[in-house]
C-alpha cells in the first residue's frame, strides 16, 4: 500500500511539474509571462550544433546517393544494417556490364575485331566494377561511419539535455512567476489590516513567499547546473569538425585513388584497343594516345579524311601512302588541334606547318614530327602533306 501511495504521488507531482511548463510556455508564447533568456555564448553553441546536425545529414544522405545510386538497394542495405546482419554481396553495374561484353565477345569469337574488343572492355569493365567496391567500403568506413555517429550518438545526448534544459528553463520561470504573484499579494494583504482576518492572510502570504523564494533557489541552481552540462557537451561540436575534417580527408583519398584507378584501367584498355582496329579506322575522340582522331566536334574535313554515318573517322588511303612512303623529311599541314598524351609526343595546333618523317619501326599510324627544336610523335591522320 505504501508503495502504491509512493506512486500515486510521484505521478501527481509529475503531473503538476507538466501542467506547471505547460502553463508557462503558453504564456510565454502568448507575450503574458516572462522568458529567462539563454547567454549569448551558450546560444551560438546550440545554433551552431543544430547547423552541423542539419549540413551533416544533408551531407550524409547525398554521399549515400553517390556511391549507391540505387534507392531500392540503399533500402535493403539499411534494413539488413538495422537488423545487424550482413548484406548479400550484389554485382554492380560495371561488373554486370562487363560480363554482358565478355559473353557477347565469346559468342561472337575471340578471334574477331570486335569480339576481342568487347572481351578486353569486359574485363576491363569489371576491374572497375571491383574499384568501385573498394571505394563504396572504404567510404562508408572511413566518412559515412563517423557522421552517422555523430547523428545517432552524440546528437542525440545534446538534444536530451537541451531538452531538460528548456525543462529546467520553464521550472525556474514558472517559480519567478509564482514568486512575483505572492510579492503582490503579500502586498495588498499588508494594505488591509484592519482586520484579524487580513493579518492571517498576510502571515499565510508571507509563508507563501519564503516557500516561492526556496523553490526559486533551488530551480535556478538546477537550471544553472543543467545550463553547464549543456555547454560543455556543445563545446565538444569543435572536436566533432575535426574529426569529420580528417574523415573527410579519407573521403578524397578514397575517391583519389578510385579515379586513378579507373583513369589507368581505361589507358591501358585504350592501348590494347588501338592494335585491335585496323589501321584505317580510328575512334573520334582528341584523347588517345594509340589511334588519336580530331573531336567530333570538328566541322572542317581535310582532304586526308572522310567521316562516315557511324562515327568512325576513315583515312585517305593515297595521302597516308604518300605520307609513309616519303623519304627524307616533308611539310605538312596540320588538319586539326592535337594535345600530346606524353612526353614522346608532340602537340598540334590545326593550320600550323610542320617537319614530318618516318622512322623505321614506328607504329604505322604515326609519324616523327619537328617544330623548330621541339620533336615527337604526331598522329598521321591529323596531317595533310604539301607539296
Amino acid at each position: 500500500m505504501n508503495i502504491m501511495d509512493f506512486n500515486v504521488k510521484k505521478l501527481a507531482a509529475d503531473a503538476g511539474t507538466f501542467l506547471s511548463r505547460a502553463v508557462q510556455f503558453t504564456e510565454e508564447k502568448l507575450g503574458q509571462a516572462e522568458k529567462t533568456e539563454l547567454d549569448a555564448h551558450l546560444e551560438n553553441l546550440l545554433s551552431k550544433a543544430e547547423c552541423t546536425k542539419i549540413w551533416t545529414e544533408k551531407i550524409m544522405k547525398q554521399t549515400e546517393v553517390l556511391l549507391q545510386p540505387n534507392p531500392n538497394a540503399r533500402i535493403e542495405e539499411f534494413v539488413y544494417e538495422k537488423l545487424d546482419r550482413k548484406a548479400p554481396s550484389r554485382i554492380n553495374n560495371p561488373e554486370l556490364l562487363g560480363q554482358y561484353m565478355i559473353d557477347a565477345g565469346t559468342e561472337f569469337g575471340p578471334g574477331t575485331a570486335y569480339g576481342n574488343a568487347l572481351i578486353k572492355c569486359g574485363e576491363t569493365q569489371k576491374r572497375i566494377g571491383t574499384a568501385d567496391r573498394e571505394l563504396i567500403q572504404t567510404s562508408a568506413l572511413n566518412f559515412l561511419t563517423p557522421l552517422r555517429n555523430f547523428i545517432e550518438g552524440d546528437y542525440k545526448t545534446i538534444s536530451k539535455e537541451r531538452k531538460l534544459l528548456q525543462n529546467k528553463r520553464l521550472d525556474l520561470d514558472a517559480a519567478k512567476t509564482r514568486l512575483k504573484k505572492a510579492k503582490a499579494a503579500e502586498t495588498r494583504a499588508s494594505q488591509l489590516n484592519s482586520a484579524r482576518l487580513e493579518g492571517d492572510n498576510i502571515m499565510i502570504w508571507a509563508e507563501e513567499v519564503t516557500k516561492s523564494e526556496q523553490e526559486l533557489r533551488i530551480t535556478q541552481s538546477e537550471f544553472d547546473r543543467q545550463a553547464e552540462i549543456t555547454r560543455l557537451l556543445l563545446e565538444g561540436i569543435s572536436s566533432t569538425h575535426a574529426h569529420h575534417l580528417r574523415c573527410l580527408n579519407d573521403f578524397v583519398e578514397a575517391q583519389m585513388t578510385y579515379y586513378a584507378q579507373c583513369y589507368q584501367y581505361m589507358l591501358d584498355l585504350q592501348k590494347q584497343l588501338g592494335r585491335c582496329f585496323p589501321s584505317n579506322y580510328h575512334c573520334n575522340n582528341n584523347q588517345t594516345s594509340v589511334a588519336p582522331m580530331p573531336s567530333a566536334s570538328s566541322n572542317v574535313i581535310g582532304s586526308s579524311a572522310l567521316t562516315s554515318t557511324s562515327g568512325l573517322v576513315i583515312a585517305s588511303p593515297s595521302n597516308l601512302v604518300d605520307l609513309k612512303e616519303c623519304s627524307g623529311s616533308r611539310k605538312a599541314r596540320v588538319l586539326y588541334d592535337y594535345d600530346a598524351a606524353n612526353s614522346s609526343e608532340l602537340s598540334l595546333l590545326a593550320d600550323e606547318v610542320i617537319t614530318v618523317f618516318s622512322v623505321v619501326g614506328m607504329d604505322s599510324d604515326w609519324l616523327m614530327g619537328e617544330r623548330g627544336n621541339q620533336k615527337g610523335r604526331v598522329p598521321i591522320t591529323y596531317l595533310e602533306l604539301l607539296n
